[in-house]
């Protein structure tokens, strides 16, 4: 009797696991044809930040930071760096400092790579170096001598810029233990930056001065398996009167902004693409997109009409949005872009369409962008976390 019971159980079995295969493949059809249109990014934010309490509009309580917006501000992972005339402090998301150092900064420089960050005073003798919450180096640059500019690489190696008696300037690569590892010596070109690119092979210097009588910006590309002290570059890519203002390795092609046109450049010194603005005005930009960067044109120097640029990996146009209100600050990481103005914070995705929307952004004047989708607002004295819902 119980064997035909069982026997009459088979059937309905075999239909439950034939309806539950069939839900399996509709699953998987969906999610592949749909998986650019998932946003698994929320998931993310409410595990990372599920015991941080925030409002109905998902703003974190604000804190009280130490300096102000003349200060330089980076996101080390979760937390805030903030680098001001007064010194160094670095932030938990809910306020909390981890770093509390004092000291007198002329013009306060930090930026990040992972869990690693660079700090520095421009035109001064002070340079450090925190992983992990911790300060892993130190630098103070020699008497007669100052530090123009310095970077991190992705694999956490230091390159620094300073200025010595008889040279135009000197660059130094230091290897994972701060070691000096090359030097380059520039005596008849200002040297603006330089970076080391991702798998430490190249290193990329900005100089400007004058050829043939004319100022002309130029990138110098050095191998690091070259002798030290041997000074001509390995190639050098012109870029004219397109004076530098900021570059990043993306891959194996050097994203160089400049004044009148955005640049992807090879080490082998050849152009590896261009995005010229057309006599627009450059009013803000960011080079932590995936693409080539992203960018905020106008056509006066002044007023509230300008274009959003995002650049595709060749710096060609991805998407171009206009903006007809006052940007205080715009930001990108990853395939998330912010704007924000007085009024709103609005977050689009790298094709410029909406992904959401702070109506108050109480008073912030700077906004940090998070590859999660979640930005940190920074007005006059007070910063907090901002966690689209």
């Amino acid at each position: 009797m119980e064997e035909k019971r069982e026997k009459k159980r088979h059937p309905l079995l075999r239909a439950l696991a034939f309806l539950v295969t069939v839900a399996l493949v509709l699953g998987a059809v969906y999610l592949v044809a749909n998986w650019q249109k998932l946003n698994f990014d929320s998931i993310k934010r409410w595990y990372t930040y599920r015991s941080l309490e925030k409002d109905a509009a998902g703003q974190a309580a604000s804190f009280t930071y130490d300096g102000g917006l003349d200060s330089s501000f980076a996101l080390v992972g979760d937390d805030l760096l903030v680098c001001s005339s007064a010194g160094v402090r670095l932030y938990s998301p809910t306020g909390g400092a981890y770093i509390s150092e004092a000291a007198r900064l002329e013009n306060p420089i930090c930026q990040s790579q992972g869990s690693a960050a660079l700090l520095y005073d421009a035109g001064g003798e002070t340079l450090w170096v925190y992983r992990d919450r911790e300060q892993i180096f130190s630098l103070t640059a020699q008497s007669s001598s100052a530090i123009l500019s310095a970077s991190l690489s992705a694999q956490g190696r230091l390159t620094v810029v300073t200025q010595h008696s008889g040279l135009k300037a000197k660059v130094t690569v230091y290897d994972s233990q701060f070691q000096p590892a090359m030097d380059v010596n520039f005596s008849s070109r200002f040297v603006t930056d330089a970076l080391l690119s991702p798998d430490g092979a190249t290193l990329a210097v900005a100089t400007a001065g004058q050829t043939g009588g004319v100022f002309d910006s130029q990138i110098a590309f050095y191998s690091l398996s070259r002798a030290s002290g041997a000074n001509d570059p390995d190639a050098v890519y012109s870029l004219g009167d397109n004076t530098v203002l900021a570059m990043s390795w993306s891959g194996e092609a050097l994203r160089v902004v400049g004044e009148n046109a955005l640049e992807l450049v090879s080490a082998d010194g050849s152009s590896a693409g261009s995005y010229p603005y057309d006599g627009r005005y450059l009013k803000g930009f960011s080079l932590q997109s995936d693409g080539a960067g992203v960018l905020l044109l106008g056509q006066y120097r002044a007023g509230s009409n300008s274009q959003l640029v995002v650049l595709d990996e060749n710096a060609g146009e991805k998407a171009v949005l206009p903006v007809k209100d006052q940007v205080l600050s715009v930001s990108a990481s990853g395939r998330y872009v912010s704007l924000l103005t007085a009024d709103s914070l609005t977050i689009y995705n790298d094709a410029l369409e909406l992904y959401n929307t702070l109506s108050d952004p109480q008073g912030a004047r700077k906004v940090l962008q998070r590859d999660d989708g979640s930005a940190t607002l920074i007005a006059g004295e007070t910063a907090r976390l901002y966690l689209p819902q």
